[in-house]
Formats: structure tokens, C-alpha cells, sequence
């Protein structure tokens, strides 16, 4: 299964009104990244808020530059179609993503298969904070890098979150018991045989002194 891990950032708190100024998705397979990745900064034509800014940084000059949505929604759109889809407090972010789509004359996002990391988190810790950062807080998450909230940061962390939630385990290396197999030979014989000490003559012995002392005369000498 194929997953996408998306977040994004915005002007304000109000879909019907407000704008995305960041779009970031990262794409896994059973929860390993693939390295595929879509992230996008956007110029939303219009005011970032006070409140928004000190969220997530971008001013109103730095997205003059950048992108509008509608120059990269097919993009967006192509990368996410078809897959499980993945986002803590999924209605937020769904809404302002529908209604950006319908000021384009695009329709709204069909899929299935989205799941919301907030609600099964509200699940398994009833009663608890669970935002993003309280439950990279429970599972032991690095957060130094979050000094700003970033789309493309809190997916990865998203994905870290969401291992933990649902108890996944990231596949380890693995080898096949035929490449490491070692068979011993646990026979009679094979035992006697290691066991069985050989007794050297006196004889033997004499002959074997002889012959270091002519060896080493041979070499010295």
C-alpha cells in the first residue's frame, strides 16, 4: 500500500476566507519513504495574518514570488491520486484543499482512503492532548527542529506518530535462512571424532626432535 503523509500551512483559520501559503506531501510505501516527495510554497494573493506568521513564518513579501495554487494543483492533484492518504486533524486541511480546488473550477478531492491521524489518536488516548507536538512528546520524538511550524517537517513527524499509533514496526534487514543456515553434524561419529585424541610414540617424539635440531643447524649455520 502506497501512502501519502500531507500537511500544509495557511493565512489564516478560515477555509471559506483564508489561503495556503505551503503544501507538503511525502510519499511511503507500507510506511517507508519512497523519497518521493511534493512540497510547494504558494503565493496565496493575499494578507498573511498576524496569528499565521508567527506560526509558520512566511511573509507576505517571500510568497509574492512564489507559485499560485493554481499553477501547481495538477501536480498536486497527479501525486496524491489513488493513494491512502494521511493527515492529523484531516477536516482543517481537507477543507481549505476543497475550497482552493473549487476557486480553480476544480472539484473537490475524492478519495476513499484518508484517514485521520487526530481521530485515531483520540481513540487510543481518550481524554489526552493530542496534537502533533503532545504526541511527539508521549512516543519520545525529537522536536528541536520545530522551531516553526513547517509542512514538510510535520509530515515526517506525522509519520514517526503515526508508526506509534498504530504499533507499526519498520521493517528490518533480513536474510534468508538458506543464505545464513550453518549445519553442524551432531552424529555419533562426528562427535567421537572431535573428542578422539592421538597418542604420539616416544619414538616419534625423538625423530621429530632430530629433526628441528638438523633444520634449525641447516638454517643458522
Amino acid at each position: 500500500m502506497t501512502e501519502i503523509f500531507l500537511d500544509t500551512e495557511t493565512t489564516g483559520l478560515s477555509p471559506e476566507n483564508d489561503k495556503i501559503v505551503e503544501i507538503a506531501c511525502v510519499e511511503t510505501s507500507g510506511l517507508i519513504p519512497t523519497k518521493r516527495v511534493f512540497h510547494k510554497i504558494i503565493n496565496p494573493k493575499k494578507k498573511v495574518s498576524e496569528e499565521a506568521f508567527k506560526v509558520h513564518g512566511f511573509s507576505d513579501d517571500f510568497l509574492s514570488t512564489k507559485p499560485t495554487f493554481s499553477q501547481i494543483s495538477d501536480e498536486f492533484l497527479s501525486f496524491i491520486k489513488e493513494k491512502k492518504i494521511i493527515i492529523h486533524n484531516a477536516p482543517f486541511d481537507l477543507n481549505f484543499l476543497d475550497n482552493e480546488l473549487l476557486r480553480i473550477n476544480k472539484p473537490k478531492i475524492q478519495n476513499n482512503e484518508i484517514i485521520d491521524s487526530l481521530e485515531v489518536a483520540r481513540k487510543k488516548f481518550p481524554g489526552s492532548s493530542n496534537s502533533l507536538d503532545s504526541l511527539c512528546k508521549r512516543f519520545g520524538i525529537n522536536l528541536s527542529k520545530r522551531t516553526k511550524h513547517n509542512a514538510l517537517l510535520d509530515c515526517e513527524l506525522l509519520r514517526e506518530v503515526y508508526i506509534n499509533l498504530v504499533d507499526a514496526k519498520e521493517p528490518k534487514l533480513s536474510f534468508s535462512s538458506r543464505d545464513t543456515e550453518v549445519r553442524i553434524d551432531t552424529s555419533s561419529t562426528a562427535k567421537d571424532y572431535f573428542k578422539k585424541v592421538v597418542e604420539i610414540s616416544e619414538k616419534e617424539l625423538s625423530l621429530h626432535k632430530d629433526f628441528l635440531k638438523k633444520d634449525l643447524k641447516k638454517n643458522f649455520y
